[in-house]
């Protein structure tokens, strides 16, 4: 009985001391790309950042507290490990993974845009 939960523990690798996880796993489980090897491409192509230094490899390690800074669209993102998941769940337990620390936009202010804008020709 003692025997298997030592096991149990073992295999969640939260857990585990110093515990690690492959960026493209980490990626994958928090659905921050719809695939495995989308994730594993998403790393090698540069456009991931952890602790400030670019990754340039789909295994490369995270821990737990690395700050990702990804930038793979036009609003990038910047989140912090929470915990290191286990398998691919759904979208609010993948939250439970990260902290978003991504910064708000600043508010728009569209009197300001109207003066660089010419106005729209009319139709007839």
């Amino acid at each position: 009985m003692g025997r298997q939960g030592s096991r149990d523990k073992a295999l969640n690798p939260a857990e585990a001391p110093q515990a690690r996880q492959r960026l493209d796993l980490w990626l994958w489980y928090a659905r921050v790309a719809r695939t495995r090897s989308l994730a594993a491409e998403l790393a090698e192509s540069g456009h991931v950042r952890i602790n400030g230094d670019r990754a340039r490899s789909a295994a490369k390690p995270l821990k737990l507290g690395d700050v990702l800074t990804i930038a793979a669209s036009r609003d990038p993102k910047v989140l912090r490990v929470r915990d290191l998941g286990v398998r691919r769940q759904g979208y609010d337990q993948a939250q439970l993974l990260y902290d978003d620390l991504t910064p708000e936009a600043p508010p728009r202010n569209d009197a300001f845009d109207s003066l660089f804008v010419a106005p729209r020709r009319q139709r007839r």
